[in-house]
């Protein structure tokens, strides 16, 4: 049985099914209950929704239950479809960024000896994005720059801390394998 508040819980397996909806039996399955006691419950939160003032709303369309946003948000909607989403990396900046990030402090110079390649135009697309920056001086002729990862490039991959960065090895034993 649930031991979360089954609302809560309908809830968020509405919010991953997205506009796919589920179905009465879904539920039931998953919530471990009846078929005739979604309904119920389904009411119950579109009840909780309306009371608290919700952004959107549990709805039964087409024999599927969805959450759906209140049609008075339909400007806003709008509007963020009109904003452009920022482009995914290129592989050279994921190159870089991976360099980066388990070589880091590292200099310009370096990544580029590691690519093989010149890595200005990426490591200034990581910085624009910031997922990393400038982090001092490295020792030596012309004191290049060292660049390290920002708490942003954490939160872009879902890191607490550089240390959690899968270990190499994984990597290269990926890679042998698609080989």
């Amino acid at each position: 049985m649930i031991t979360l508040d089954p609302l809560s819980v309908l809830e968020g397996l509405l919010f991953v099914a997205g506009s796919e909806g589920l179905s009465d039996k879904q539920i039931a399955t998953v919530l471990e209950m009846d078929e005739q006691d979604v309904y119920d419950l389904c009411m119950k939160l579109e009840e909780k929704q309306q009371r608290e003032g919700r952004s959107f709303l549990i709805m039964r369309i087409a024999s599927v239950w969805q959450l759906n946003t209140l049609a008075t948000l339909t400007p806003y909607l709008r509007k963020l479809a009109l904003v452009p989403a920022p482009a995914p990396l290129s592989q050279a900046a994921l190159e870089t960024l991976a360099i980066i990030a388990y070589r880091q402090p590292i200099t310009r110079s370096d990544i580029e000896e590691i690519r093989g390649v010149k890595a200005e135009k990426a490591i200034a697309t990581l910085v624009a994005r910031g997922l990393i920056k400038e982090a001092g001086r490295a020792e030596g002729p012309g004191r290049p720059f060292l660049f390290e990862t920002t708490s942003e490039f954490l939160d872009y991959f879902g890191l607490q801390n550089s240390n959690d960065l899968p270990p190499i090895g994984e990597f290269q034993k990926l890679v042998r394998s698609d080989e």
